[in-house]
């Protein structure tokens, strides 16, 4: 595993090999998800149990690989608390394809009562979660953050807003002001890359500025979605595409949103 993780880190994008970029990376994921089936079950126990001090304990520690479903929420989750680098759970309830096609009270969706129960034993455990759903499914989180109003809902790849017509993008802004209205709620603005395009400040500088405001600087941070994002653009380009969205801010604000939101979310 360590192997394939090096190696996508080192990966050209798109630009450089063409369409041999997202084939290599789909091998070393495969590869990867074939080592952490055979490290997995005693890995993760023997670091909660034996964790470095805090300030070491990995960011990321909170995306740990875990199926927010029924009985294993309880399980993983309960696991999860009892973890020194516990910090939250993520996951991806089951969303649909299109806009066309969103409905409400799909199995396994956010509506679902089973997966609502799991959901409701994080506050308990002081866990947050980080949620993966396109902006069409986002009406689903908005009454989830109203019904759980003391658990932390952090919305993932700032929403997916795929759709850059002015139909898709005006969809993901209502969306998005719909669940901001939660107090309970931030978004990490992320996973910004377009298949098959270049990542651009021109496509997506605009998008940063439109979820800043409105979120708000103490409810966002960026994230890089690194290395997937590796295949759209590299990780200075998408770095200084944050930069040049905040340019405007004051220097507390640019922090928040660079650091101490996330310092803040995940109590590190």
């Amino acid at each position: 595993i360590g192997i394939s993780t090096f190696s996508v880190g080192f990966l050209p994008n798109y630009a450089t090999i063409g369409v041999a970029a997202p084939i290599i990376l789909i091998v070393l994921r495969l590869c990867q998800g074939l080592a952490l089936g055979g490290e997995y079950g005693g890995g993760p126990p023997h670091l909660g149990r034996h964790p470095p001090p805090p300030a070491c304990a990995p960011p990321g520690w909170n995306t740990s690989v875990s199926f927010f479903y029924t009985h294993q929420v309880v399980k993983k989750g309960q696991a999860r608390a009892a973890f020194a680098w516990g910090r939250g759970i993520r996951h991806k309830p089951v969303t649909a394809p299109s806009a066309a096609e969103a409905a409400r009270g799909v199995a396994g969706s956010m509506d679902d009562p089973r997966w609502r129960a799991g959901y409701a034993l994080l506050e308990a455990h002081g866990l947050s979660f980080d949620l993966q759903a396109p902006w069409w499914n986002l009406d689903q989180a908005t009454q989830l953050a109203r019904d759980f109003p003391r658990t932390l809902l952090i919305l993932n790849h700032s929403g997916l807003p795929a759709d850059r017509g002015a139909e898709g993008l005006a969809g993901w802004r209502r969306a998005l002001e719909r669940l901001a209205d939660a107090p309970n709620t931030a978004i990490k603005i992320s996973g910004l890359g377009q298949r098959g395009l270049p990542w651009t400040e021109h496509a997506n500088v605009p998008l940063i500025r439109d979820a800043i405001a409105i979120f708000g600087t103490s409810r966002c941070m960026f994230a890089s979605n690194f290395p997937v994002d590796s295949l759209v653009a590299d990780y200075e380009t998408i770095l200084r595409g944050f930069l040049a969205a905040i340019a405007g801010h004051s220097d507390t604000e640019r922090r928040q949103l660079l650091h101490d939101n996330a310092v803040r979310f995940y109590r590190l």
